[in-house]
């Protein structure tokens, strides 16, 4: 190798280091690495919303198969239950004058898992 060629090879060799330390490409790692976290967080947010909503839907069914019970309209309370909260169990305690439903349903949480959400709601007898 003359020296000619040597001088060349280290030329290319420094402009090889060089542009490996620079700084192209930096913003498409950072965005590549960041994006994966920013997914996943919109993802539990919706995932969050849901559940949420399926418990104020819940604690809607469980005002109103309260009171159903409570006006002595049981015959209704298995149809409504199936209509507002589908797959949800229900419990009754029945005391002097009031009547109270709990109401305990799972739901999917998106890549998470299952969360049990449960729901009380009480209702006077009206004199019964």
């Amino acid at each position: 190798m003359t020296a000619e060629q040597t001088v060349e090879v280290r030329r290319r060799l420094c402009h090889l280091v060089r542009c490996a330390r620079g700084e192209g490409g930096s913003a498409t790692v950072e965005f590549a690495m960041t994006m994966p976290a920013v997914v996943m967080v919109v993802v539990f947010v919706v995932a969050s919303l849901g559940v949420t909503s399926q418990s104020v839907r819940l604690a809607d069914a469980a005002a109103v198969v309260a009171r159903q019970s409570a006006r002595g309209d049981r015959a209704s309370v298995g149809t409504t239950l199936a209509r507002l909260a589908p797959g949800a169990s229900l419990s009754e305690s029945v005391g002097a004058d009031l009547v109270c439903v709990d109401l305990r349903r799972q739901v999917r949480v998106g890549p998470v898992g299952e969360v049990a959400l449960t729901s009380r709601s009480c209702a006077p007898t009206a004199g019964r």
